[in-house]
């Protein structure tokens, strides 16, 4: 599930029944249980569920929206757990989890890295806008209270971040992938400071944590297209994923400075 962050690839690049006939075929030739083929067929199964339990309480909590909230971050942990669970993904956590309201940062490896946040923090996510016109990802993401931004246009920062204000007034959790991509995780990216300019102004602490896969290819970054690395993704037959907390959370009134503390924070976790 890719409602996060900062994600690259396209819409295109959703066609899951073109995908499933490509795993079953090459299964069976190779003479294996389709078992990454019940993966591709399970997944979309467990997104569509998930958006037909949103839309039904849509209607009958408008008027109610902090159970609605609520719900959805019950709802949000569920998906997300059981997705895990399909890929047979393990979660180990270190250190203190925020508890909410929070802003959290962290280095950004793969569109997994939502799930597992997800899967362990009730949070609001940031994300790029073009998350919000994909295919079944993207009024799941909505309907999820991803933020959405424009990054081609630096006009839209002031609306995302009031928008993250908002929802830390409410006391929710808001995860930002500040490196503003992906990478193969062998170091961590230089942090993006735009949006730490809020926590930056007001004196908010901003979380930190630093995450690693077992096998590190899960990490999905560069050029390479969505699909085969799904691919090869529901081939593995186990997944460790590791999300170490920062003991402590980072203050700073320079947005700049900030960014690169935060920054050196998530590098020492990932031991650098």
């Amino acid at each position: 599930m890719a409602c996060g962050p900062e994600g690259l690839y396209t819409a295109t690049e959703y066609d899951l029944s073109v995908m499933s006939d490509e795993i079953l075929r090459q299964s069976v030739e190779a003479g294996r249980p389709p078992v990454a083929w019940l993966r591709a067929v399970g997944a979309p199964l467990v997104l569509l569920g998930a958006g037909a339990l949103q839309a039904a309480g849509a209607l009958p909590l408008a008027f109610a929206p902090r159970l609605r909230r609520r719900l959805q971050e019950r709802l949000f942990r569920a998906t997300t757990r059981t997705l895990l669970r399909l890929l047979r993904a393990e979660v180990r956590v270190s250190g203190p989890l925020p508890e909410p309201p929070f802003l959290l940062v962290t280095n950004h490896l793969s569109y997994v890295d939502v799930v597992v946040l997800a899967s362990r923090l009730p949070a609001r996510f940031v994300a790029k806008a073009e998350v919000r016109r994909w295919p079944l990802l993207g009024p799941i993401c909505r309907g999820f209270g991803t933020i959405f931004i424009d990054r081609s246009d630096r006009r839209d920062i002031p609306r995302v971040l009031a928008e993250i204000e908002r929802a830390l007034g409410r006391g929710e959790g808001v995860i930002l992938f500040p490196e503003g991509t992906s990478s193969a995780g062998e170091s961590v990216l230089p942090f993006r400071s735009p949006l730490l300019a809020l926590p930056a102004r007001l004196g908010r602490p901003v979380h930190a944590a630093a995450l690693r896969y077992d096998p590190p290819s899960v990490a999905w970054w560069g050029e390479r297209s969505l699909a085969p690395h799904l691919l090869d993704l529901f081939r593995l037959r186990r997944i460790e994923a590791t999300v170490d907390f920062a003991p402590e959370p980072v203050i700073d009134e320079n947005r700049k400075r900030l960014a690169a503390r935060l920054r050196e924070v998530v590098g020492e976790l990932k031991g650098e």
